[in-house]
């Protein structure tokens, strides 16, 4: 992955782009530290930050065409580029570089704006040009590599991070009251919007044009699911070994590279499988990187260990404590460029550090599993919702809780209570196409309870409404498993897992990270599967584990799913808290941004402070509420 800027302007650029080019690409070297390169037109200026890992002798960019008409700068990696490469030398067309973006640049000059479907890949492209005015804008299916822009006054601006907009912004940025309101409730705002006003981003799986007749956004690809069981057929055998082997080729091209190529390695299922295919299926050299934590509750090291002993793979390790989240957490923020509700993108970024100081710029993860093939809690919450709608008075609802989560308590009480509220809402509206999200929503939702007043009164759309405005038409005709899916992977995946703990955590030590579960084929066939493979009853991921049984440890295929989870609360209320905790938690600052109730604050500092028991909505509330004081004072102050 690279970092990338531009500006277009049919008027003219103006004779000082040089200089601007350089402000905007000097704010992503974290993106590209090897070299960075430069195109100046009259109507048009493109940047580029490299981390060399395809062609690193001539895979500078932009790369251009014979006459230097269309010119590209580009972000990702196209997997599939040396079978694209072949064909269209069979059909006459010469390389004069070995890199995967000379590829792009070809094809457009065969396909036209249709090229982006033969790609295989993780990309934020922009392409212009010359002699039709135009410039293309391009982001990959699913939002591996992030793309951002600004319109206005003629002028439209572009970058791999919004930071690389800001020197050419014109005006100091404000914030998009509505995109917090929605971040608050779904983790990120709704694509296309962004925390900052006039900013969006180039929503996953769209390509935008901008010429003479203005901006336009055109959808090439979406997650698609079959309506009235129109499923794949076929056993759960031979659907398993296609599986299988869409896993190895997915795996086979993500480890194409020039550099040195490694694995994150968790201890959960996901990670573990890419790890055993690596192993299995290639001739790489299997390198892997872990992190783990001082508190038991979230390390999970020995299972680590036993994928390690099993492949031998050469392993690093780093460990990561409160107080290293504390540290931390302000620069984070840098990087994400927006509020996170959990501290879980901390570590991420300490890990992929680790993998830089051992010399390695490229890892394989684990991402996207439970997306595609079924593995989120959230999925057995639908399932159980759904049997507790149509069937009220069931006796097996405490044993369907207790399956789920056995290390509650199913008792009356507390636990009982809660997870009776949580189970049970909108049980009598079981056909919403979001049934499976809404009480996950309702409980993030209550951060919001400590916007300011003025806050509240600015905010002009309900975030759930403007979902379902946005979802496809037949959904309702979708499976309920299928629709939890399609949910899930526009926003949480989309917006957070790949934005804020993926892509900005690994670039923000030059590392990219390649994601087998999320080639394009690989979930075209997981969406045509019907569900009761991806979750047969409560068993998750059914089909991956049976594909790939053989090749684990049986302890981490039959090990209950856990999540990925960092120390929250704790890690900033320490003798060793930094100064900026106390500084912008303060009532004074609190007022002065007015973002949230200042009294309310104060509350919930006292609770913590006095030791009393915390909550998961609490626990969020404050990440929220720290990471926007952080962040507006990063970006706004």
């Amino acid at each position: 992955m690279c970092g990338l800027a531009g500006v277009v302007c049919a008027g003219g650029v103006g004779p000082d782009l040089p200089q601007r080019l350089n402000k905007m690409i000097a704010t992503l070297h974290h993106r590209g530290p090897d070299s960075t390169g430069f195109y100046h037109g009259d109507r048009a200026g493109l940047a580029h930050a490299r981390l060399s890992i395809i062609d690193l002798e001539g895979g500078a960019q932009p790369v251009h065409n014979r006459d230097g008409s269309v010119q590209v700068v580009f972000n990702g990696e196209i997997f599939n580029y040396i079978e694209l490469r072949q064909e269209l030398v069979a059909q006459g067309h010469r390389f004069y570089t070995h890199s995967d973006t000379e590829v792009i640049v070809q094809l457009y000059e065969r396909y036209g704006d249709q090229f982006v479907h033969h790609l295989n890949g993780q990309f934020a492209i922009a392409l212009w040009d010359e002699n039709k005015g135009k410039l293309i804008l391009c982001r990959d299916r699913v939002g591996i590599a992030p793309l951002y822009y600004s319109e206005a006054n003629g002028k439209l601006i572009f970058g791999s991070e919004i930071k690389s907009l800001l020197p050419e912004l014109g005006h100091k940025p404000t914030i998009n009251l509505n995109a917090l309101d929605q971040l608050m409730t779904f983790w990120a705002p709704l694509s296309p919007n962004t925390l900052f006003q006039g900013i969006y981003e180039i929503p996953p799986g769209y390509m935008a044009t901008y010429d003479l007749n203005g901006f336009k956004l055109t959808r090439y690809w979406d997650w698609q699911f079959p309506t009235h069981r129109d499923y794949q057929g076929g056993s759960d055998s031979e659907l398993a070994e296609q599986l299988h082997e869409l896993l190895i080729d997915a795996t086979r091209i993500r480890l194409r590279s020039d550099v040195p190529v490694g694995a994150y390695l968790s201890g959960g299922l996901d990670s573990s499988v890419l790890v055993a295919l690596i192993h299995h299926h290639s001739n790489a050299r299997l390198r892997t990187f872990s992190i783990g934590f001082d508190s038991k509750s979230h390390d999970e090291s020995d299972y680590q260990r036993l994928m390690i002993d099993q492949v031998g793979a050469e392993h690093s390790a780093i460990t990561c404590s409160e107080q290293d989240i504390a540290e931390n957490f302000y620069n984070t923020i840098w990087h994400t460029e927006a509020p996170i509700l959990r501290t879980a993108p901390v570590p991420m970024r300490l890990l992929s550090g680790l993998v830089r100081s051992q010399n390695y710029k490229v890892v394989l993860t684990g991402e996207g599993s439970d997306e595609v093939l079924g593995g989120y809690d959230i999925f057995k919450e639908a399932k159980i919702r759904q049997f507790w709608a149509r069937k009220p008075d069931s006796s097996f609802r405490p044993a369907l809780l207790k399956k789920l989560y056995p290390y509650l308590d199913i008792s009356p009480g507390r636990a009982q209570q809660y997870l009776k509220s949580f189970f049970g809402s909108d049980l009598d509206q079981p056909d919403l196409p979001y049934f499976s999200h809404t009480p996950r929503w309702t409980t993030t939702a209550k951060c919001k309870d400590f916007f300011s007043a003025s806050v509240k009164s600015a905010l002009s759309a309900n975030p759930i409404e403007l979902l379902e405005q946005s979802l496809p038409r037949d959904i309702t005709q979708w499976h309920a498993f299928n629709r939890a899916q399609y949910i899930e992977a526009k926003t949480l995946m989309a917006g957070y897992l790949l934005n804020s703990q993926g892509d900005r955590m690994l670039m923000s030590n030059s590392v990219e990270g390649r994601f087998p579960f999320l080639d394009h084929r690989v979930i075209e066939f997981a969406n045509k599967l019907p569900p009761k493979f991806k979750m047969k009853a409560l068993n998750e991921k059914y089909l991956l584990k049976k594909s790939m049984a053989k090749y684990l440890p049986d302890e981490i295929v039959a090990r209950h799913k856990q999540p990925y989870r960092a120390p929250d609360i704790p890690a900033f209320f320490t003798e060793q808290t930094p100064p900026y905790v106390e500084e912008l938690l303060s009532e004074s600052a609190i007022r002065a941004n007015d973002l949230f109730d200042a009294k309310r604050v104060s509350l919930l500092l006292k609770k913590i402070r006095l030791g009393r028991a915390i909550g998961y909505k609490d626990n969020m509330a404050l990440v929220g509420i720290l990471s926007t004081q952080v962040w507006h004072k990063q970006f706004l102050g």
